[in-house]
């Protein structure tokens, strides 16, 4: 089994703000980016295995990327691609950017820092028996329907999970969930809905609550404060 991994750090993060992408924001000593390429890097045993990492960036990043190249390369066998305009074309972009025989694809968003490497070690695992799996939350709050700033229903939130990345996917079924979206005009809300489009089963693995995206500006601090705990 051969793993490459898509760190997704293509968007442009209009909720977080300011002139800094947030996959290039600094976390302690280091951009976001960096941490989640080197956990990634760790959790599929680079650089001895022969897995690889694709980074796909904005092609307006580069500023931000260019003084981190080296030290990634350092991490093994990392590709640099430029993204689309959707998730979905730089999906297919890093996907192509990736060697052949690649057997699964772990896809994961640049802004996720603290990627818990035991669970996505377990969901790759997970996707080489179903096709399919992500990392995901069971929901923990009490889910309201609103409408016009009123609470339509109580949802039961026993079947409710929050889903997270990484996402793993069999590289010929995430081809083909690709081909299949794009034929039927499908635009899904993460990587996996593309599998589930299709009509194939994605199995679930517990994530982490620390396995946070840096979305707003107050997640920077949270980040760093478990960061500095070790708790991720």
């Amino acid at each position: 089994m051969k793993v490459a991994c898509l760190l997704l750090a293509a968007g442009r993060g209009t909720r977080f703000g300011g002139p800094v992408p947030k996959p290039y924001l600094q976390l302690g000593d280091r951009p976001v980016l960096v941490h989640s390429a080197e956990r990634l890097a760790r959790a599929i045993g680079m650089p001895t295995t022969g897995n690889q990492l694709v980074i796909v960036a904005g092609a307006a990043d580069e500023e931000h990327l260019a003084p981190w190249r080296q030290h990634l390369g350092e991490l093994g066998d990392v590709r640099f691609c430029h993204g689309g305009d959707s998730r979905q074309e730089s999906m297919r972009l890093g996907l192509a950017a990736a060697d052949d025989d690649v057997t699964v694809v772990a896809i994961h968003d640049a802004a996720r820092a603290l990627l818990p490497i035991a669970a996505m070690q377990a969901c790759v695992e997970a996707a080489t028996i179903t096709g399919a799996a992500l990392l995901a939350m069971p929901a923990a709050d009490t889910i309201k329907r609103v409408d016009d700033d009123l609470i339509v229903h109580t949802v039961d939130r026993s079947q409710l999970w929050l889903a997270q990345t990484p996402q793993v996917i069999r590289r010929e079924l995430l081809q083909r969930a690709l081909d299949h979206a794009a034929a039927t005009n499908f635009i899904g809300t993460d990587d996996v809905s593309l599998v589930e489009h299709l009509g194939e089963p994605v199995a679930v693995v517990p994530g982490s609550p620390t396995n946070l995206k840096i979305t707003r500006p107050e997640d920077l601090p949270l980040a760093a404060a478990i960061l500095a705990a070790d708790l991720a």
